[in-house]
Order: C-alpha cells, then sequence, then structure tokens
C-alpha cells in the first residue's frame, strides 16, 4: 500500500528544483504546487516533498535532489540540510544537492519526516535563497504477515451446540473427547501476489451438560446392623457414577421400597455417597433381616434434557440383623403404686416384671437399690420391712434393678414410685407453746388466750378443729373456752378476781378434735399463771417479771457450772504438784550441793600436778583400793565382801544409810519405775572389794555359780533371782 503526505513548502527567490526517484516499479513525477495557500509561482515548478516508495533496507539509498534555480553548475554553491533525521538518518550531497538514507527505514516505527533545506553562496558566505521546508514520505511495502494478537485463543462450546463463528461439523459428546485444537491461517492482499499469511491455534473445549443420568453400578448391596444400634447409626453407603461433570454429577438418593420405615438414606455432598442410616431401634428376636430398594437422581437437570433422566437408576439393599446379648427388659418405663401408712411390715405393695429378650430366656433377679424400707423376691413381689409414716415421708422413690442369672453383666433398673396413703392417726395438737397470764383483779368474761391448733395428717377436705374443756375443767368455773369455728378458740375468765398467793398456777385441760375419719381427740393443757398486775389490768408487767426469773435461774446455773469447772481445775493442778513433789523426794541426792571443790575458768589446767582447783585428798579412799583380781569371785565371795563394804571405811555408816534409804523407797514408793528397773545412785562411797563383776574378765565359766543370795534382798530382787536362777538350771 503507498500513502502520500503532503505537508507545506516554504520557497523563496530563487526556487529549489526537488526531484524524486522511484524504485522498483514507481516512476518520479513532477507535481506543480502553490507557493503559500494559494499563490502558484509563474517562475518555474515548486517541489515539497518526496516519496520513498517502498522501506528501505539498505544502509544507503538516493532519496532525491534539491537544485536552486540559480545554480548554473559551476559548483559555486553548497547545500546544507536541516531538521529531525538531518545527519543521522538523512544526508545531502554539498555540491549537488542529492539527498541519501543511510539508515534502514521503517515506515512501522516512523513513516514521516519533516527536514528544511538551504543554499548557501560559496564565494560570499551567504544565503542564496531562504531555508526552505520539505517532507520526506516513507511509504508502506508488504513485509509483515498478519498477526494474531491475543493468542493463544480458547474457547469454550457446550457440547451438542448449534451453529456459531466456527462450526462443528458433527455432533460431539463431551464425555468421549472434552477438548479440540483447531489452527486458524490470516492472509493479508487476498488475490494479489506478495501476500503474507499468519497462523494460530485455538483451544475449544466442549463444556459439560446434564446428558447422562448417574448409574449404579452394583445391582445389590449387602448390609448389617447390631440390635443394640441407637438410632442415627451409620450401617454402610452406597455408590452411583455420573459420566457428568461438577454441578450435573450432583446426586441425591433415597428409599423407594421400605414397608417397614426402618431406614432411611442421606447424601454426602462431597463424595456424593449415599449413607444408610438406622430411622428406628430393631429387635433380632422380633425381625432378623429387611430389604430395601434405594434409587438415585440428579440435583439440577433443565428441562431440555429431561429426556436423558426419564427413568432412575435403583439398587436393591439386603440389611442383617446381627444378635446381641440384650439385658432384661420390663413390661413397663415405670411402675406407680400405693400403700396405706401405719401398715405392718410385710405389707404387699406391687409387683414388677422384666423378661430376658435373648431366645434363651436367662431367669432375672430382682433388687431394690439404697432402700430399707422396702424389699423384693424373685418374683418381683415388693413388700415394706417396717410400718410406713406418710408423715415423715408421703412418697418414696425406688430403683429396681434386674439382673440375668446367666449374665450378671446384663443389668437394667426401672423407677418405682410408692405413695403412701394417709390415715387419721395424728390427733390435732396445739400449734405453738402458750405462755398464759392472768391478773388478780381479772373481771368475769375476760379474754387472756387465743388458741390455734395443727394437725400432721393430711385431709382430703380442709382442716376443721373443735375445741372444748375437759369434764374436770367443766366443772371448774374460773375459766371457760369459746370455739370461733374457723380453728381458734378463746379463753375467757369465768369469774371475778383471783389470788396469787393461794393459787399462783391454773392448768386447764382442752379437747382438741379434727374432721377425720375417724374422727381423733387430743388433749391439751394450758398454763395460766396469777400475775400482780399495775392498775390498768395489763400482763406484760407479769411477763416481765416472769422473764427476768428466769433469766435470773439461768445465771445461776452458769454460775454453778464455773464455779465447778473451777474446782476441777484446781484438782488438776493440785494432783500435778504432788506428783512433781514426789519426784524431787524420789531423788534427794539431786538437790544435795556436791560443787564444794568445782570450779570454772578458763585457764589450761597442769595435768595430774595440778592440785589446786581441787581436794584430791576427797576423792581418794582412806582404807580401801579399787584392785583388779585375777580370776571369778564366786557368789559366797560376794556377799561376804557385800557385807565387809558396809563396814569398812571411815564412811561405811553412811553408804549404808544411803543404800537402806534408797530400798525403802524403792519397796514402798507407788510411783517408782517397773520391776528390776536401774536406780541410779550418786554415790561413790570407798569402794568395792569384790572388784570387777564384768564377764569380759572371767575366766571359768559361771555354770556352777548360785544366785540365791538375791532372794536375801527383798522382793524387788526377786524376779531376778528367778530369772538367773531358770538360766542356770537350763544351761546345766
Amino acid at each position: 500500500m503507498n500513502c502520500c503526505l503532503l505537508l507545506p513548502f516554504m520557497l523563496g527567490i530563487p526556487l529549489l528544483w526537488p526531484c524524486l526517484r522511484a524504485t522498483e516499479n514507481s516512476q518520479a513525477k513532477e507535481v506543480e504546487q502553490p507557493v503559500g495557500s494559494h499563490l502558484r509561482v509563474k517562475r518555474g515548478w515548486v517541489w515539497n516533498q518526496f516519496f520513498v516508495p517502498e522501506e528501505m533496507n539498505t544502509t544507503s539509498h538516493h532519496i532525491g535532489r534539491l537544485r536552486s534555480d540559480l545554480d548554473i553548475g559551476n559548483n559555486s554553491f553548497q547545500y546544507k540540510l536541516l531538521g529531525a533525521g538531518a545527519g543521522s538518518t538523512f544526508v545531502i550531497d554539498e555540491r549537488t544537492g542529492d539527498i541519501y538514507a543511510i539508515q534502514k527505514l521503517d515506515r512501522e516505527e516512523r513513516s514521516l519526516y519533516t527536514l528544511r533545506a538551504q543554499v548557501i553562496d560559496i564565494t560570499t558566505g551567504r544565503a542564496v535563497e531562504p531555508e526552505s521546508e520539505f517532507v520526506i514520505k516513507v511509504s508502506d511495502i508488504n513485509d509483515n504477515e498478519p498477526k494474531f494478537l491475543d493468542e493463544p485463543y480458547e474457547a469454550s462450546v457446550p457440547e451438542m451446540s448449534p451453529e456459531g463463528v466456527i462450526r462443528i461439523s458433527s455432533k460431539m459428546d463431551r464425555e468421549l473427547q472434552d477438548e479440540y485444537w483447531v489452527i486458524i491461517q490470516a492472509k493479508d492482499m487476498i488475490g494479489q501476489p506478495g501476500a503474507l499469511s499468519g497462523t494460530t491455534s485455538v483451544l475449544i473445549k466442549l463444556s459439560d451438560v446434564n446428558d447422562n443420568k448417574p448409574i449404579f453400578k452394583e445391582s445389590l448391596y449387602r448390609l448389617s446392623v447390631s440390635e443394640s444400634a441407637a438410632t442415627g447409626t451409620s450401617i454402610g453407603t452406597i455408590m452411583a457414577y455420573d459420566n457428568d461433570i461438577g454441578e450435573n454429577a450432583e446426586m441425591e438418593y433415597s428409599i423407594e421400597e421400605d414397608d417397614s420405615q426402618t431406614f432411611d438414606i442421606i447424601t454426602n455432598n462431597e463424595t456424593q455417597e449415599g449413607i444408610v442410616i438406622l430411622k428406628k431401634k430393631v429387635d433380632f428376636e422380633h425381625q432378623n433381616h429387611y430389604g430395601i430398594r434405594a434409587k438415585v437422581k440428579n440435583h439440577h437437570v433443565d428441562e431440555q434434557l429431561m429426556e436423558y433422566h426419564t427413568e432412575a437408576s435403583t439398587t436393591f439393599i439386603r440389611i442383617q440383623v446381627e444378635d446381641v446379648d440384650e439385658p432384661p427388659l420390663f413390661h413397663l418405663p415405670y411402675y406407680i403404686f400405693e400403700v396405706l401408712e401405719e401398715n405392718p411390715h410385710g405389707l404387699f405393695v406391687g409387683m414388677v416384671s422384666a423378661t430376658d429378650p435373648d431366645n434363651r430366656k436367662s431367669p432375672i433377679r430382682y433388687s431394690v437399690a439404697r432402700s430399707k424400707m422396702f424389699n423384693i423376691d424373685d418374683n418381683g413381689t415388693i413388700t415394706t420391712t417396717s410400718p410406713l409414716d406418710r408423715e415423715i415421708s408421703a412418697w418414696y422413690n425406688l430403683s429396681i434393678t434386674a439382673t440375668e442369672k446367666y449374665n450378671i453383666e446384663q443389668i437394667s433398673s426401672i423407677p418405682v414410685y410408692v405413695q403412701v396413703l394417709n390415715i387419721n392417726d395424728h390427733a390435732p395438737e396445739f400449734s405453738q407453746y402458750y405462755e398464759t397470764y392472768v391478773c388478780e383483779n381479772a373481771g368475769s368474761g375476760q379474754v387472756i388466750q387465743t388458741i390455734s391448733a395443727v394437725d400432721r395428717d393430711e385431709s382430703i377436705e380442709e382442716h376443721h378443729f373443735y375445741y372444748k374443756l375437759s369434764v374436770e375443767d367443766t366443772n371448774n368455773s374460773s375459766f371457760t373456752i369459746i370455739d370461733n369455728q374457723d380453728n381458734t378458740a378463746v379463753i375467757l375468765t369465768n369469774r371475778t378476781g383471783f389470788n396469787l398467793q393461794g393459787e399462783p398456777v391454773f392448768y386447764i385441760s382442752i379437747l382438741i378434735a379434727d374432721n377425720g375419719t375417724p374422727s381423733l381427740t387430743s388433749t391439751n393443757t394450758l398454763t395460766v399463771h396469777v400475775c400482780d398486775c399495775d392498775d390498768t389490768g395489763s400482763t406484760q408487767t407479769c411477763q416481765y417479771q416472769e422473764l427476768m426469773l428466769s433469766m435470773g435461774f439461768k445465771t445461776e446455773v452458769i454460775i454453778a457450772v464455773l464455779i465447778c469447772i473451777m474446782i476441777i481445775f484446781g484438782f488438776i493442778f493440785l494432783t500435778l504438784g504432788l506428783k512433781q513433789r514426789r519426784k524431787q523426794i524420789l531423788f534427794p541426792e539431786k538437790s544435795e550441793d556436791f560443787r564444794e571443790n568445782i570450779f570454772q575458768y578458763d585457764d589450761e589446767g597442769g595435768g595430774e600436778e595440778d592440785t589446786e582447783a581441787f581436794d584430791i585428798a576427797e576423792l581418794r579412799s582412806g582404807t580401801v583400793m579399787r584392785e583388779r583380781k585375777a580370776g571369778k569371785t564366786t557368789s559366797a565371795e560376794i556377799r561376804s565382801l557385800y557385807r565387809q563394804s558396809l563396814q569398812v571405811g571411815p564412811d561405811s555408816a553412811i553408804f549404808r544409810k544411803f543404800i537402806l534409804e534408797k530400798l525403802e523407797e524403792a519397796n514402798t514408793d507407788p510411783c517408782a519405775p517397773p520391776f528390776d528397773s536401774l536406780q541410779t545412785y550418786a554415790f561413790e562411797g570407798t569402794g568395792s572389794l569384790a572388784g570387777s563383776l564384768s564377764s569380759l574378765e572371767s575366766a571359768v565359766s559361771d555354770q556352777d555359780e548360785s544366785y540365791d543370795y538375791l532372794n536375801e534382798l527383798g522382793p524387788r530382787f526377786k524376779r531376778l533371782a528367778c530369772m538367773f536362777g531358770s538360766a542356770v538350771q537350763s544351761n546345766n
């Protein structure tokens, strides 16, 4: 395609004659152009544009020539090229005015160049003509093939669709092939030489329509359920398949045939499975198998596609009930019994019954949980163990347990409610304790007390009480009673004046009867105190005095209790003091002062040579020193040495006296330590002639030794003598 762009060309005097050289099949043409808007120059032709007939594929190409009318060919003029692209894209021969393109021209990048030309006289250096503006227009050639701008192309066509821009040549089924690649070719210059073409690929996807119904792959499903399963339990799944996809493959399962109404099917929307659930409890002994038929259909079906969904797919489900060992089953969910109160123990209350629902029919054992008032035997008969009192408890809530004898782990329980029916076994009585007072100066007919009654029995009708005085009090003219007929009565004086000194207290026997069947009557005693009232005749003063008397009595009781407590504590302290004193007398040596020559100091002693701190003579025996004896000392020698030790030395009398005192204390003191215990003697004495009695230093055996001398020391040593005597006999 060739296009020309005309731009204004400013001319001066003399004129520039531009020339155009066409390439390929184009030829140069001279065009007469006006100068200015409507000016036509008479001196010659004016060229104001160059045509480049094709895109330049070479780096140097002759475009055309600029030549002035004044140029006579003597090379005295110089041509210059100015404007955008001058020197970089286009150059001019300064002598001849020829214009060349030195770069490849691309119309798609730039199709128009505006330049200016100027002619200068070389000799004078001045411009021969003013600058002239001209245009170089790049014409197009077919050097670009057609291109698809938005490839790759993808189209979605519903299967079984009617014609479109891209037509389908035959009926297509997405379930057989869901994608098609189509190659599209585009050509330009149709029917002309040099035409170019471009191709692209179009991916055509067939979208799904709901032209397939869901179908069960299995014609029979076998499931099982335990008879102990709860309602709502899932017992299995069924599955249908649909060749459609997405929304068109969504299914809905349902029960088509189930006469027992025992099962139901729900749809899992995520997995498109049918879940068979238990709608009602099943019983193996009642029915051990079931047969149901299920169907499936699509959720979304267009009206024009209903022909593909006329008949839904179905399948048969066989369900087997599994037997389990069930607990006993009571015939009723609960029991209610009624029994009269005050009946003797062993009274029949009612009977419950439970059976083993399994085929083996195990015997049943009954029991009552947490109740001491009732009992039940193996037949289910409930009896009382003691008389019942409705006023204590009107209802008893029992829990009866039934246990299989063949399997004690199978247990079931039911509630049993026992209502105790009322009988009129309680007579009415005063509703409270009454404190009644009458003044000495009270007149006849004065009301001194209003009384009421209560009845612990339950009455079908409203309680009604009747009041009257006993026969003895009726004959007594001091007081009388009036029944108000509203379950209350008033006590009135029947005489004028009372004597506090003569009769300070009156006791009135009042009979109260109820309206029960049979009617019961009770005798209630009303105590009336005579008091000295004030001038107004008020009994409040009398009540106040009575209160003070009662409080005084309470104060005296409190004081007496405190005195008793003080006496008890005093006795305890006295006993503890006596015991402490006896302990001090038991060890009197602890109170003696043996610290005569004992000093406490911080200086280091001088050893055995230092005799300044104590009297060494007091520690030594004047006559007898202990010696170590070799060999065994016999018992006779020990007794002899013992007697000698009591007589030897200047302090033998003191030692003997000390030993006898201790022995006497041990024999007579009831608080002394137990038998054969160690007595502490804090008196060393003058030593012993017997020497050491240690068995470590004994050289001979003591089998022939006699311990009879221990019997001579008194009853406290008798046990010790027996122990040593028996030991010697056993050794012999």
